[in-house]
C-alpha cells in the first residue's frame, strides 16, 4: 500500500441487495489438470467442499441477496464455478464458450436455465470467453480479460451485444489465467488488483483509469484474495487475505472471511462460485 493510498479518506458505504446464481458441487472433483492450481490424485474432500459452499451462500443470504442455483451435471466437476457460465447485464445473456474441452459442456448447459428461467435476449457467442471470470462490471464499463482463456475478438462481441465500452486488460500470469483472480469490483469506481498478473500496458491503463485503486501484495494474490465479491459494504474473500482484509477495512468496507479451500484446489474462491444476475 502507497503513501497515497493510505492517506485515502474511508468513504459511508451502503450495500446494495443483489441476486445470485450459484451451483452446488456435488460432482466437484479434480480429474484433470487446466491451470496451475489443479493436480489431480491429490486428495479432494467433497463434503467439506459442499460444507464450505454452503457456508458463502448462507452468507448471501444472512447479507439479504438473493440466490438462486442451477443443478450440477454429472461429468462436469468444475460447473461449481458458477461465474464462468455466463455475463448478465440488463437481463440480456451473453452465453459463455469455454477453452478446454473437459468444460465445454458448461456453455450449453448454463444457457439452458437462462432459457428455461425466461429469459430472452440470449446470445451464444462466435469467440472463446468464460463468462464473468473474464468479464467485470463497474460502472457503465465492461474490462475484459484475455491472454490465457478468453479471445480477445470476444471482447467485440460483448461491446456490440451490451452496448457498454470494453477494455481489454492482457493477463501474464498463468497461475492468474481469469480476470477475476486478480482484479475485483468494489463499487461503481473502485477496484482492487495485482499489477504483476498484468502486462505492463495494462498496468498503465489500471493506473490511468483507478489511481486510488487497491493494490494487492503477492501474498494475498496467492491465496486467491483477489477472487472476493463486494455488495458496496460488505466484501465476502478469503480468510487467509488478511492483508486485504485490512485495506478494504481502512476504506470503510466490511471483509468478512470465507473459507473455500478445497475449491482453491481447482483453482477457484468467493467470485468463482459466484454469477451475478443483473436483471
Amino acid at each position: 500500500m502507497t503513501a497515497n493510498q493510505s492517506a485515502i479518506p474511508p468513504r459511508t458505504r451502503t450495500a446494495t441487495p443483489r441476486r445470485f446464481l450459484m451451483c452446488p458441487p456435488r460432482h466437484f472433483d479434480v480429474t484433470y489438470s487446466i491451470n496451475p492450481w489443479m493436480h489431480p490424485g491429490k486428495p479432494v474432500d467433497g463434503r467439506l467442499a459442499l460444507r464450505q459452499w454452503e457456508g458463502l451462500r448462507a452468507l448471501y443470504k444472512e447479507l439479504g441477496h438473493t440466490v438462486l442455483e442451477i443443478d450440477p451435471v454429472l461429468g462436469l466437476p468444475d460447473m461449481v464455478f458458477a461465474a464462468n457460465g455466463a455475463t448478465v447485464i440488463d437481463g440480456k445473456v451473453l452465453g459463455a464458450r469455454f477453452r478446454h474441452v473437459e468444460r465445454t459442456a458448461e456453455g450449453p448447459a448454463y444457457l439452458e436455465w437462462f432459457q428455461r428461467q425466461g429469459y430472452e435476449e440470449l446470445y451464444w457467442p462466435e469467440y472463446i470467453n468464460e463468462g464473468e471470470g473474464d468479464y467485470l462490471v463497474v460502472g457503465g464499463r465492461l474490462l475484459a480479460g484475455t491472454g490465457f482463456r478468453t479471445d480477445q475478438r470476444s471482447h467485440f462481441e460483448a461491446q456490440e451485444f451490451f452496448g457498454l465500452p470494453v477494455t481489454s486488460l492482457q493477463l501474464v500470469n498463468p497461475s492468474y489465467y481469469h480476470l477475476d483472480t486478480v482484479l475485483s469490483v468494489l463499487s461503481a469506481d473502485e477496484v482492487a488488483y495485482y499489477p504483476k498478473a498484468f502486462s505492463e500496458g495494462s498496468q498503465a491503463v489500471l493506473r490511468a483509469m483507478f489511481p486510488d485503486a487497491i493494490v494487492a501484495t503477492d501474498e494475498d494474490a496467492a491465496v486467491f484474495g483477489l477472487n472476493m465479491l463486494s455488495d458496496g459494504r460488505h466484501v465476502l474473500l478469503p480468510t487467509t487475505a488478511t492483508g486485504l482484509a485490512r485495506q478494504l477495512a481502512g476504506r470503510g468496507f466490511e471483509p468478512i472471511g470465507v473459507d473455500l479451500t478445497e475449491l482453491l484446489k481447482a483453482g477457484g474462491s468467493v467470485k468463482c462460485c459466484t454469477l451475478e444476475l443483473r436483471d
